[in-house]
């Protein structure tokens, strides 16, 4: 499993976390990055969290406003928090990092949908963020 992968799976667990329990997904990200310092290669792992879940938190109002536009008869509030804190972490990668391509986005929230969500998030998952790239492609 690559770095990046492991880190979409910690910022997944932040921004669920703080969902939840109404607490903030940088101080749960740091409690987690602290209890994992004994392992190796950390650092490259925690640094991607930090930048996706930083660039969600500075960029939310925006990214929730695309994703209820895309997501047919689903309020953000209504979707169930895996799935939101997914689409809200696909949605950075495709909007603001130009490092990762839109494909690989999508297929990376698909299958933590696939792992952590119900049998039918992945498609609505996959939809809503097909949509949102499909979008930008258009500008």
């Amino acid at each position: 499993m690559s770095a990046r992968t492991k880190a979409r799976k910690r910022a997944l667990d932040a921004l669920y976390a703080a969902d939840v329990r109404q607490e903030s997904a940088m101080d749960l990200l740091k409690q987690t990055e602290q209890q994992s310092q004994d392992r190796q290669n950390q650092d490259v792992i925690f640094d991607y969290a930090e930048m996706l879940v930083t660039g969600y938190l500075e960029n939310a109002n925006q990214i929730d406003t695309e994703l209820q536009m895309l997501a047919d008869n689903w309020s953000i509030e209504r979707m169930p928090a895996v799935d939101r804190a997914l689409l809200r972490l696909g949605a950075w990668e495709i909007l603001h990092n130009s490092e990762v391509p839109n494909e690989v986005a999508i297929a990376e929230a698909v299958a933590l949908a696939g792992e952590y969500s119900t049998d039918e998030s992945p498609k609505f998952i996959n939809g809503v963020l097909a949509r949102l790239a499909k979008g930008r492609q258009a500008l």
